[in-house]
């Protein structure tokens, strides 16, 4: 079967075409066009709802071309058609609901609408067999929304162990980026930084100077809290205070770049350091078979590295799987894998008939929570 996606949650563009095997339960993508809104909310510092929507407004046609296009399809072909439901912003996901019951009504398409978290867990299994994931899966997902531990004893099938009690570790990453005026988004900028810096302490000469540079250190929130949620608004206040403190010695409101980059490379040890410690803990209490990365920030390479050694170093006979790093941001590819795996289990629950009016039901949904099926 070949399903079309559409993902507007936020401000990428996206829309995707995936041929499904329901024998082998294999994804193979045809597509997936992205087309980024990074360059035009940069100069805010942040994403701009209803300018997100206006650019979504003017992108989602020539998108849904492309993909058609390059899939070498047409919509005639198309068996499903699944769409970002939530959450996320509102003006942005209207746009891409709107479209998506468009083209469900007027060519007598199902129509399937998807949680934006739920895609970025089956981002893992595009260009795979689904059956690779075993169960039980423990998923860590990260991204600028949401910071989750999730315990899935089926496909579809979602409890919520653990989560961010304020900010989500994504946001932490811009907020530590605005400080220290790096720019958006955040989140790859204070990596990099953090990652020059390994290679800029080579040239340091002056050992009094590295040794304070490597000194700085964060704290890392609720890690002892004996549960499994995360903060990161803690965190975020300290690296604020640690600023101000070093433009108030220097007598300067500039830091230097090297400052710049130690702040960096210890802000983000102390928020992967909670994130892996958070999940060895619960993996070690729950024994899942398998355990994801998923969401924007599972880009982040040092939390790959650390998150993959460990769960390796410590439980070898577990299954551990990260997105392409193609997949890890917010794409429509994700949207239709998961859109996949809940048309199987619709399927044999002998659902697929509540598909039929979802162009006149669905609603586009800023707080949509993800439920079992």
């Amino acid at each position: 079967m070949k399903i079309l996606a559409i993902e507007t949650s936020c401000d990428e563009t996206s829309v995707a075409i995936l041929d499904c095997d329901e024998v082998i339960n294999e994804i193979k993508l045809l597509a997936n066009i992205v087309s980024s809104q990074i360059e035009i909310h940069a100069k805010w510092g942040g994403v701009v709802p209803n300018l997100a929507a206006r650019e979504h407004l003017k992108n989602i046609t020539p998108v849904l071309d492309e993909a058609l296009l390059t899939s070498n399809a047409t919509l005639d072909d198309i068996d499903l058609i699944a769409v970002t439901q939530g959450p996320g912003l509102i003006p942005a996901l209207l746009i891409g609901t709107n479209a998506a019951k468009t083209l469900a009504y007027t060519r007598q398409i199902p129509l399937m609408g998807i949680h934006h978290v739920e895609g970025h867990l089956y981002a893992n299994v595009i260009g795979h067999s689904v059956d690779e994931i075993t169960f039980p899966m423990l998923a860590l997902t990260v991204s600028g929304g949401h910071t989750q531990l999730i315990l899935m004893k089926d496909h579809l099938d979602y409890e919520i162990i653990g989560q961010t009690q304020d900010d989500a570790v994504g946001e932490a990453f811009d907020k530590v980026a605005k400080m220290l005026g790096l720019g958006y988004p955040g989140g790859p900028i204070v990596s990099k930084f953090a990652n020059d810096f390994e290679s800029a302490k080579e040239k340091i000469s002056d050992q009094k100077l590295l040794a304070k540079l490597e000194s700085i250190e964060f704290p890392r929130p609720m890690l002892a809290s004996g549960d499994f949620n995360f903060s990161f608004s803690g965190l975020k206040t300290s690296v604020l205070y640690f600023i101000e403190e070093l433009q108030k010695k220097k007598g300067v409101e500039k830091i230097s770049e090297l400052e710049k980059m130690a702040i960096c490379k210890a802000f983000q040890t102390a928020a992967i350091d909670v994130l892996v410690k958070k999940t060895k803990k619960a993996t070690e209490e729950l024994s899942p078979e398998t355990v994801v990365l998923a969401g924007g920030v599972s880009a982040n390479s040092h939390l790959q590295k650390t998150l993959g050694d460990e769960i390796a170093k410590e439980f070898p006979d577990i299954k551990f799987l990260k997105p392409s790093l193609e997949f890890c941001g917010d794409n429509a590819a994700m949207i239709g894998a998961a859109a996949f795996v809940r048309y199987r289990k619709m399927k044999k629950l002998d659902l697929l008939n509540q598909l039929e009016t979802t162009w006149r039901d669905l609603e586009a949904d800023s707080n949509l929570k993800i439920e079992k099926l």
